[in-house]
Parts: structure tokens; sequence; C-alpha cells
């Protein structure tokens, strides 16, 4: 069965919880779906870069390559530098990805944005909170 691949793009950071939470949540997706190949990469200051994953993307045996951002909002990041060096032309979200000598698609995914999901997430972040002041 083939797989495909997932890069996730985090931000990067000088703290290191910005780095432990973008491997976290790569890990987390490999966990639930392992129709994925998951790797993390950053834009700036940590390692491995976006583009270090891309190379290691081509040693993998994949049948398509989606770079998912892990943003919350549309950005410089998002509208311009990630697509550049995914090679996509500016407005496009699909490309090609050239891997052991074939060419596979290549999809980039849009940031977090306004969701439900994220509400819910508030939510209960909110509740965790009001339940630390009574224990």
């Amino acid at each position: 069965m083939s797989k495909r691949g997932l890069l996730l793009v985090g931000h990067g950071s000088k703290l290191p919880y910005n780095k432990e939470l973008v491997e976290a949540t790569a890990g987390f997706i490999a966990e639930r779906a392992n129709e994925y190949v998951v790797k993390p990469g950053f834009m700036s200051i940590n390692e491995p870069t976006v583009e270090e994953q891309l190379e290691a993307f081509r040693e993998e045996s994949i049948d398509m390559l989606v770079v998912v951002p892990l943003f919350l909002a549309r950005g410089i990041h998002i509208d311009k530098d990630i697509p550049g060096i995914l090679g996509l032309p500016e407005g496009s979200k699909e490309g090609t990805f050239q891997i052991n000598g074939r060419t596979v698609p290549l999809v980039y995914a849009d940031p977090i944005g306004s969701d439900p999901l994220l509400a819910e997430l508030m939510l209960k972040n909110a509740s965790d909170a009001i339940a630390r002041l009574d224990p």
C-alpha cells in the first residue's frame, strides 16, 4: 500500500515550546493516520527546515505530498514564502514533486483558520482554566 507524505510546517521560534508543539502534533497525526508519512519542518530558527524535509521526502515511497501549515491565519509565510519554497505559482495550491525519478502530486493545505473545531478547543481551554480555580 502506498502512502502519502504530510509535511507539517511550523513557524519556528527561539523558545523550545514551539518546536516541541509542532513535533508533538506531527506525532499525533502519525499515530492517528497510518496512511501518511509525517515529517515536521520549520520556516525559521528551528530544524529541520522545510527545505530539508522536502529533500527527506524524496527518499520516501509516497504517491503524493501534502504540505499542511500549522498556522492559524494567512500571512506572508502562508501566501508567499511557503508556496515559493514549494515552487508553486502565486495563488496556486497544486503542483508536482519529484521523488525517486517520478513526479507525484503536491497539494498545499490552508492554515487552520476559523473552524468549529478550533472553537471547541477554545471552550475546552476555558473549562480547563476554570477547573484550576475549583479543584
